[in-house]
């Protein structure tokens, strides 16, 4: 039996349904995106691309940006979304560590691309889907035979990083996506008649995996947006069923004078995730419109652990219940002895959901396993007396602004390599609508040797714009414990209250 996750999609559609429609007029049904998917995959092939090849694509959203996902998953190639903010240098990385057979980026970008895409084949694709992979494909043939794939076969790598600095592959099997999916179809009641509002980027779990493989899994539609836009957004509830968003959606969707209860009547689910959604976000949002946003909870490495019941109650500041086929505990970070009820731990969860394991990396991997197979999340939680799990912090100091993952350990290697610097700590501090801001404590090698917009000129071009750090402060030291190692918390007190411009020294 075909466990490729591409046949299951072709199951589950209705062919003549749209799949996804644009509020500029575009309209395609499962048909038309199964004829382009099957050109695109004929690339693939006279590229070169076989069974288990990867494809890298840092493209910027469009439909024919998530048909090349598909066209990967029917040809058997192992797909790797890059973001569009990645600069050149991280990049070069991805690409040297994952050997791709083809990439696939903006026209824009193709040069630098060529740089240090090794002995990758290059085709571009633009904002407007067009390029030399759609050119190539206007003289391919609609039909190609899904590729056999078993549920132990790669379908995706996502690039996680973590706190050596160093970025991880997830490996990602049709299995895994699969079963996440259909969980997620089950729990959330997904059919064919609901319709997606989809704002989300489709470079990472949340966008591609949660959304686009949950519609498709359902045959249901997406409302396909370039970006989040509150004002297309209210504009195609009447239109919709569904809404998913990171915190950042609802917190800026709660400023638009448009959101009403009359206006998201036809509305039946709206979810957050990526990032802690505030209670006064869930509650100010429940007044408004009358709907509770279901809150959840999942990693790169795992899809969707947790979620706070469609039937029942949506409890603000947890993360609900594990979802079917999911095991989730709270265990002693040192022992991995299960804690009871209340106490707080390390989230740890096993299931057909969890990864594979990290690409090229077999010691990594083995260290983020238990002997019993749960999964090692990094998360700090409790679960309460009614089985609901809360995330009450991050082992790892990860930074989680606008809803994706910044890592300090990356961001602080780059600005202690800079002159004037003799080492730095990156942290996270709230803030009103990316509900974290990136922030740098730097020391300076002495007076005047180093300033703020030095700085942050000096990162424009090593890292993306949502890892810069929005504000630099500096010190005379950072805070140590007895140990030597840093005291993230500390600092995360101390600058609680930094403006958000000007710059600042405190001795």
């Amino acid at each position: 039996m075909n466990r490729n996750l591409f046949a299951q999609f072709h199951q589950s559609a209705e062919p003549t349904r749209p799949l996804l429609s644009t509020p500029a007029g575009r309209r395609l049904t499962y048909t038309d995106a199964s004829a382009l998917c099957g050109r695109f995959a004929n690339v693939l092939r006279a590229s070169g691309v076989a069974p288990g090849d990867r494809v890298a694509a840092q493209t910027e959203k469009s439909p024919e940006a998530l048909v090349l996902y598909l066209a990967c998953l029917r040809a058997g190639a192992v797909y790797l979304p890059l973001n569009p903010a990645y600069t050149r240098a991280e990049v070069a990385y991805f690409l040297a560590d994952a050997e791709p057979r083809l990439v696939v980026c903006d026209p824009s970008r193709r040069a630098g691309v060529a740089e240090v895409a090794g002995d990758a084949s290059i085709m571009t694709l633009d904002r407007d889907g067009a390029g030399t992979l759609s050119a190539h494909a206007e003289g391919e043939s609609e039909r190609f035979p899904i590729v056999t794939r078993s549920d132990d076969d790669l379908a995706a790598i996502l690039y996680t990083s973590g706190t050596t600095g160093r970025s991880k592959g997830a490996m990602l099997t049709h299995g895994n996506l699969a079963a996440n999916a259909l969980a997620l179809v089950a729990a959330w009641h997904v059919t064919g008649e609901d319709v997606l509002i989809h704002a989300l980027p489709i470079y990472h779990t949340h966008g591609l995996f949660v959304a686009v493989n949950t519609v498709m899994l359902a045959g249901a539609s997406m409302i396909f947006l370039a970006k989040f836009d509150a004002d297309a957004i209210i504009a195609a509830m009447p239109g919709a069923t569904m809404l998913m968003g990171v915190p950042t959606f609802y917190t800026r969707l709660l400023k638009h004078p448009g959101l009403t209860s009359a206006v998201a009547e036809r509305m039946r689910l709206f979810t957050s995730g990526s990032a802690p959604l505030l209670a006064e976000t869930h509650n100010a949002f429940r007044q408004r419109t009358g709907h509770a946003i279901l809150e959840r909870y999942g990693l790169t490495e795992t899809g969707m652990n947790t979620s706070n019941p469609y039937d029942g109650e949506r409890i603000a500041g947890t993360v609900g219940l594990p979802l079917p086929g999911v095991a989730v505990r709270v265990a002693d970070p040192e022992t991995g002895a299960a804690l009871p009820a209340g106490e707080t731990g390390m989230v740890e969860v096993r299931g057909s959901n969890v990864f594979k394991g990290y690409w090229c990396m077999p010691d990594k991997t083995a260290a983020e396993f238990r002997s019993d197979g749960f999964f090692i999340t990094g998360d700090l939680g409790l679960i309460d007396a009614r089985g609901y799990l809360a995330i009450v912090g991050r082992a790892k100091d990860l930074v989680i602004s606008g809803g994706l993952n910044v890592y300090p350990k990356e961001v602080e290697s780059e600005i202690d390599a800079l002159p004037g610097v003799i080492e730095s700590a990156v942290i996270g501090l709230p803030h009103p609508d990316l509900g974290e801001a990136v922030v740098a404590v730097v020391v300076p090698t002495g007076p005047g040797t180093t300033d703020e917009p030095a700085i942050l000129a000096a990162l424009a071009d090593r890292l993306a714009d949502y890892k810069r750090p929005k504000r630099v402060v500096f010190v005379d030291e950072l805070p140590r414990n007895t140990m030597g190692k840093v005291q993230k918390n500390v600092l995360r007190e101390r600058f609680r209250d930094v403006p958000a411009t000007g710059g600042r020294h405190e001795n």
